[in-house]
């Protein structure tokens, strides 16, 4: 048997498979940081460029800041970011030069590893952008290669994707990313050591989730196949459509005989830390999933699936979700069968929902589709159909899209956002609406510190001062006592 290592994914997928990306703020993941370092994790998945936007947009914090100080709180074990293809936070394709730029700031302020993920498994394009991240002084280099399923997508897809990504010499580890947790046991009792064979002394990850209840299953086979590295979440962010919860793997790789050199005792204080989080914020504590075959044709991840049934709710048409389902396998099909994974999982989505809602397929036809087609995301892995691509590149819209401008240079972006910013404000501001980042600034650094149980506590106290018929209210226990009002 052999050394497991873990990477957690608590603060990033676990974050934003059961919680939206919103659960969580800097002083939350702060508190806990000093616990999570004694633990020894392989690397701490933390961020991506849409978590960097969450954070300004919905926490009015400056994830700058957030890096800089998890990075003092965890000096050693290494904070990871996930990159989604040539894009930061804005859809825009982005140029060499800004996401060049992007990395470096990343690095100055205490990213170590970088996960390169294309959307399209198109394994020049993450070549391209190894090479764009180890210049901009990234320590460690992944490579991403994303599971899914199609006509194409077989084992000698991903062996040949693997062999080219390993053999580059521009990648230190691989990771099979399974954002639907679509791989079975018996699946990975062919791919895992397919990928071995081919990828000689690159050490491989596995990274799935438990949307149908498959993830914890096909973890153990992988480490017995000779994967090494698994990515798991604390049990309140796991489950649901995150990873694997860690103490229960932990737990079944040590009966299999698999060693994994952690510190249980701080396991258990985070575990217990971030359930008494969840417990006090009112967060979904995840569970796991159910297992469904109608996943293995739509595909549908987790976070994508929420923001759906919240459409479909508002506009009391939830009902209808069966539909949009089997919608989005033929939208699918007609584009070329893209893997469901950030951004085509929103772009397959969106256009099934309203083809389903409208009762008419592709009346309406979203910009980010006509960009697909258009191939501003790269060449789909297979042909589109013939009839719905010449109509989208036909349109008019298509037209006025295809004469858009690329991203400005960094010194016209300077000249036209003003030059006496930060680089890491000016970043912000060149991919982000400007209020955003203006109300992020006004808002004031981010809260240090979090402590779950006087939750309860502050919101008695608001309500209370928040009545107008109260003079005067005494809360009180032993050993504490607060008087609010009766001040004559």
């Amino acid at each position: 048997m052999s050394d497991i290592t873990l990477i957690d994914t608590t603060l990033r997928d676990g974050n934003q498979s059961n919680w939206g990306a919103t659960g969580l703020d800097t002083g939350m993941m702060l508190q806990i940081a000093p616990v999570m370092e004694r633990i020894g994790f392989e690397a701490i998945d933390f961020s991506t460029s849409t978590h960097m936007a969450v954070a300004v947009r919905f926490k009015k914090e400056d994830p700058w800041e957030r890096l800089r100080l998890f990075r003092e709180a965890m000096p050693t074990t290494p904070l990871s970011f996930l990159t989604t293809g040539m894009r930061f936070i804005s859809w825009e394709i982005a140029s060499d030069e800004l996401m060049e730029f992007a990395f470096r700031l990343l690095v100055n302020n205490g990213i170590r590893r970088f996960a390169v993920m294309d959307p399209m498994n198109n394994v020049s394009a993450m070549l391209r952008m190894a090479e764009i991240t180890r210049k901009a002084g990234g320590e460690s280099i992944v490579a991403a290669l994303t599971f899914t399923l199609s006509p194409l997508h077989d084992d000698a897809h991903f062996t040949e994707a693997a062999k080219a990504l390993a053999g580059s010499g521009r990648f230190d580890r691989l990771y099979l990313k399974d954002p639907g947790g679509l791989v079975t046991p018996e699946r990975a009792r062919t791919l895992i050591p397919a990928l071995k064979a081919v990828m000689g002394p690159v050490p491989l990850e596995f990274h799935s989730h438990c949307t149908i209840g498959l993830g914890p299953f096909s973890y153990l086979e992988a480490a017995g196949l000779g994967a090494e590295t698994l990515h798991t979440a604390s049990s309140a962010a796991a489950n649901g459509t995150s990873q694997p919860a860690m103490r229960p793997v932990i737990a079944n790789l040590r009966d299999l005989g698999h060693r994994v050199d952690i510190d249980d005792e701080a396991v258990a204080e985070m575990d217990a830390y971030i359930a008494a989080l969840a417990a006090a914020e009112g967060l979904t504590h995840g569970q796991p999933g159910e297992f469904d075959r109608a996943y293995f044709r739509h595909q549908m991840p987790g976070g994508m699936m929420g923001t759906m049934k919240r459409q479909l709710a508002e506009i009391k048409q939830l009902h209808r979700l069966p539909e949009v389902l089997e919608e989005v396998e033929h939208v699918r099909a007609d584009l070329g069968y893209p893997i469901m994974v950030t951004p085509f999982s929103q772009v397959v989505g969106t256009q099934a929902l309203m083809n389903v809602i409208s009762g008419e397929r592709y009346k309406t036809i979203p910009d980010e589709v006509t960009r697909y087609v258009l191939g501003r995301f790269g060449a789909p892995a297979m042909p589109l159909d013939g009839a719905l691509e010449d109509r989208v590149k036909s349109s008019k819209r298509a037209r006025e899209l295809d004469e858009e401008p690329h991203m400005a240079s960094l010194d016209e972006l300077r000249a036209k956002i003003g030059k006496h910013y930060s680089d890491e404000e000016f970043l912000l501001r060149a991919v982000m609406p400007a209020d955003q980042v203006d109300a992020m600034k006004a808002a004031g650094p981010a809260r240090r510190d979090y402590n779950a149980g006087s939750r309860p506590v502050m919101a008695l106290i608001r309500e209370l001062t928040a009545r107008k018929d109260l003079s005067a209210a005494r809360i009180e226990k032993p050993g504490f006592s607060l008087e609010l009002g009766g001040g004559r």
